[in-house]
């Protein structure tokens, strides 16, 4: 199996994601490579807090009611991340007022909007908020941009609370872009701070449709805090195609997955 570095390392994490942890003769044979070489991806992983380095192998780092922080988690399954972003701008229409909740692959989204007329974007991401008014300002796409007020979390760059909250209830969204740390069968879409869960769980309600942006290591797990479950989701837009073992489910007749 022959893959690049970055690639091999997002493969490393998902397998970590799926089985808790992973050996380095393993993935060895796995990718084909030097023992010396997943040595040395291990080592890059653990240094952004991604995962802890054991005896003959790693374990996935715990974060028992959090995710590591905004700014370690950019790169990781980047390259996933931008293709789903791609794809769900495509979903933007011309007059649309959108919502954009936080996460790094929002971060991605955000970059992706361009040649749409007249949106109206509310989100509770400052980094979101930074991309999109300087877009706005090189005429990447018209409308106008509101950041949501409330308490800023500094560790993951957001912005919740119950001022946060009352200000979703004024508006008249038409699509909510959301992001999750897991989506289950069982669990819907869940993420790991309460807060920021709330603002998600607000900007589903008072959406007319919304859409889940999500890459696939996400499939399968849950974190801490329910958002909503899947049969409240309208589309899910991710780089992999439909799970196998979700067909058949109930809970999934009207959500429409798109294939990025």
């Amino acid at each position: 199996m022959s893959v690049l570095p970055e690639e091999r390392k997002n493969e490393i994490l998902k397998e970590l994601n799926k089985m808790g942890k992973v050996k380095v003769m393993e993935l060895v044979d796995q990718f084909n490579v030097s023992e010396e070489t997943i040595r040395r991806d291990l080592m890059i992983l653990e240094e952004k807090g991604l995962l802890k380095r054991v005896y003959g192998g790693a374990i996935k780092t715990v974060f028992e009611f959090e995710e590591p922080p905004f700014t370690q988690r950019t790169t990781v399954n980047q390259e996933a991340k931008v293709k789903v972003a791609k794809k769900a701008a495509e979903l933007i229409s011309n007059g649309d007022v959108i919502a954009i909740d936080v996460g790094t692959t929002m971060l991605e989204f955000a970059q992706c909007i361009e040649n749409k007329k007249d949106i109206t974007i509310l989100t509770n991401s400052l980094p979101v908020s930074f991309v999109l008014t300087e877009m706005l300002n090189q005429n990447k796409f018209t409308g106008q941009i509101l950041l949501l007020g409330g308490q800023i979390e500094p560790k993951h760059q957001s912005i919740s609370g119950g001022i946060t909250e009352q200000m979703l209830n004024q508006f008249n969204i038409d699509k909510a872009f959301i992001s999750a740390g897991g989506v289950s069968i069982q669990s819907g879409v869940s993420n790991y701070h309460l807060h920021e869960t709330l603002v998600s769980r607000k900007m589903v309600e008072v959406s007319k449709q919304v859409i889940l942006l999500t890459d696939y290591s996400k499939i399968g797990v849950d974190t801490f805090c329910k958002v909503c479950p899947l049969d409240k989701v309208d589309v899910i837009v991710c780089e992999q195609p439909f799970p196998e073992e979700w067909r058949n489910h109930s809970k999934l007749e009207e959500v429409n997955w798109i294939q990025a």
